[in-house]
């Protein structure tokens, strides 16, 4: 505080910028992860989807 003077508030400014940038680095990842998994969910949704359809099939193929 000496060395800076009175009214500086350059180290509140630094700290202030870390945060933000920590927030959007978190925001981020939360974003990717959300989407990631979005992506899985909605290709195991489709395997899930053509299991039944190849299921279906193969008892309706079994009958005739």
């Amino acid at each position: 505080m000496a060395e800076h003077g009175w009214y500086d508030d350059s180290d509140h400014h630094e700290a202030v910028q870390r945060a933000e940038r920590a927030t959007r680095f978190g925001w981020s990842a939360i974003a990717w992860t959300t989407g990631a998994l979005g992506c899985a969910l909605i290709a195991l949704t489709g395997l899930c989807a053509v299991a039944v359809v190849a299921c279906l099939s193969a008892v309706v193929t079994s009958h005739y």
